[in-house]
């Protein structure tokens, strides 16, 4: 057993509040005078938030899910638990299918095993299923239209184990897909796609239920045609993610967002690629050269190619620039992306009986250290 003592702890129902935490693998006891076991010391500053949640995220500290290989993924569990972030899903990009095969196979044979650092839950399948014209910094030549028995190959070679697919609702076979997924329990998110409203209206009634990387890649906003954005922001049932750097996403066009979306609707993530954690300079994604510099993450001809944003930046933004407090930034990367993903009974808040996942960050909204499971997979170095 080990003891958070007398910290400033978000649990669950009570907002943020100064208590004992007592954990192994699951939270056993909260409460003041509860504490039992090793008592793990921490800065005056520190506050014990939920462990992060990304569920979009390609790439970390060198490595990418396309990599198609168990070291990669070691290597970005290892890179996002730095940032607070306790489970992801490993994102895939639209690929040859040999390629997506092998990432989707490594993923199968990373989950089989022991591994330390954040959890990796599975796959969110970003694509082949976009659309040609929304594609951003997808390959145009390896993009399809949906499929379900191409799904169904890649679903197999997982183990079963993707989460989500983003895809493109207008596009054949995409009516069949989505209601497909829905029927096995997987998220149908619509993304890289130039659909109409009665298109996303359809969607939905077949199960869709998110919007990925809301704004970007998709279909805008017009007074006669309202598109996936309109559409995103006017439509309750569906969660909307949201890359929180500014730069993607304007810090007037995150206030809309949140202005229109219910509170539990809107879900951080980071769509990070391989070069965050890095210096700035040359890196790579999907075969495609990017440049990385002053945060930015860019194709030759200056498309946004996925992010460096890291998890406790996004909150950090969402307070300081967008004004909402620590608790509601905080629901955004934590119960929300738990209940969208189903799996907010074991994560995503801190209660008894719960995981034992938790961020602790200092009042600079630096990470002090990460436990999932129970167990301390980041611990900064005494400064």
């Amino acid at each position: 057993m080990k003891t958070f003592k007398n910290v400033l702890s978000y649990v669950e129902g009570q907002g943020i509040i100064r208590t004992d935490l007592s954990f192994d693998e699951r939270i056993e006891r909260i409460g003041q005078g509860t504490s039992c076991g090793d008592v793990i010391e921490l800065p005056e500053d520190a506050i014990v938030l939920p462990g992060f949640i990304d569920g979009h995220i390609h790439g970390a500290g060198g490595a990418d899910a396309m990599d198609g290989s168990v070291e990669s993924l070691a290597r970005i569990a290892k890179t996002v638990a730095e940032e607070g972030t306790t489970s992801f899903l490993a994102t895939t990009m639209t690929q040859s299918p040999k390629a997506i095969k092998a990432a989707l196979h490594a993923v199968k044979t990373y989950r089989e095993g022991k591994h330390t650092g954040a959890r990796l839950l599975g796959v969110h399948l970003e694509g082949p299923f976009i659309s040609p014209e929304h594609k951003g910094a997808q390959p145009l030549s390896y993009v399809q239209s949906p499929d379900v028995g191409v799904f169904d190959e890649y679903n197999a070679a997982s183990g079963n184990c993707i989460r989500t697919v983003t895809l493109a609702p207008e596009r054949e076979g995409a009516s069949e897909l989505i209601a497909h997924l829905a029927r096995l329990g997987i998220l149908p998110s619509i993304g890289h796609t130039g659909a109409t409203y009665a298109d996303i209206e359809g969607a939905v009634r077949l199960g869709a239920r998110c919007i990925t990387h809301t704004y970007n890649a998709q279909s805008a906003l017009h007074h006669r045609e309202i598109g996936t954005v309109g559409s995103a922001l006017l439509l309750d049932d569906l969660a909307c993610e949201l890359i929180a750097d500014t730069v993607h996403v304007s810090p007037p066009a995150m206030r809309l967002l949140l202005k229109c979306k219910p509170h539990g609707k809107l879900i951080l993530v980071t769509d990070a690629m391989r070069a965050k954690g890095l210096f700035d300079g040359e890196s790579e994604l999907g075969g495609q050269r990017v440049t990385v510099k002053n945060g930015q993450a860019r194709l030759a001809d200056g498309t946004l190619a996925g992010s460096v944003l890291r998890m406790n930046e996004a909150v950090r933004n969402m307070v300081e620039v967008l004004g909402l407090s620590l608790t509601e930034a905080c629901d955004l990367a934590t119960a929300n992306p738990a209940a969208l993903l189903g799996i907010d009974r074991e994560t995503g808040s801190i209660r008894k009986g719960k995981r034992a996942d938790f961020a602790v960050l200092d009042s600079r909204f630096a990470v002090i250290c990460t436990v999932c499971g129970g167990e301390i997979v980041y611990q900064r170095e005494n400064r």
